[in-house]
């Protein structure tokens, strides 16, 4: 891939879109889940999404069934789940493969980047995070325990934002 923002996915909504459609921004990429232990997760990912939109930062959810099928529903029911339980209102995809013969290529680009213990590779469990520069360069990737409101994913945040 010449750039993540060549990269298509289909939103939750079943529409085509680019990481080009988020050019200019601030981008955290996670993969999510419904039925997992850390689904929490997904308030703290929807404060950090209001609380930096304005600066130019937004967070893109990638449901994935692949760790113990904690992702079982169709699209409607992870956006009525999603909105309903935790009020999300950042962007999600529709279902995809983060890890094996049918990883997104979007994940197979993620995935080469290591994190802060020099690890590339797979996506360890859900909620993994990966924060993308507004030029689209991958500039720091957090293991799924890490919290969204932790101090090294927050100031990480700020480092990148635009605005």
């Amino acid at each position: 891939m010449s750039s993540l923002h060549d990269i298509t996915f289909t939103t939750i909504d079943g529409e085509s879109a680019t990481l080009a459609d988020y050019a200019g921004h601030a981008v955290l990429v996670v993969n999510v889940a419904s039925e997992c232990g850390l689904t929490p997760q997904y308030e703290g990912l929807q404060e950090l999404a209001d609380d930096y939109r304005e600066r130019g930062f937004f967070v893109l959810g990638f449901p994935c069934n692949q760790f113990m099928g904690q992702e079982p529903g169709d699209e409607d029911a992870i956006k009525e789940f999603t909105s309903e339980k935790y009020g999300v209102t950042f962007p999600l995809a529709a279902k995809v493969d983060v890890n094996g013969p049918d990883r997104h290529p979007l994940y197979a680009e993620l995935t080469a980047v290591a994190d802060t213990d020099g690890e590339a590779g797979d996506v360890q469990w859900n909620f993994e995070k990966f924060l993308l520069s507004p030029t689209g360069e991958v500039v720091g990737r957090f293991r799924p325990k890490v919290e969204p409101g932790a101090p090294e994913l927050t100031e990480a945040i700020e480092d990148v934002l635009p605005v």
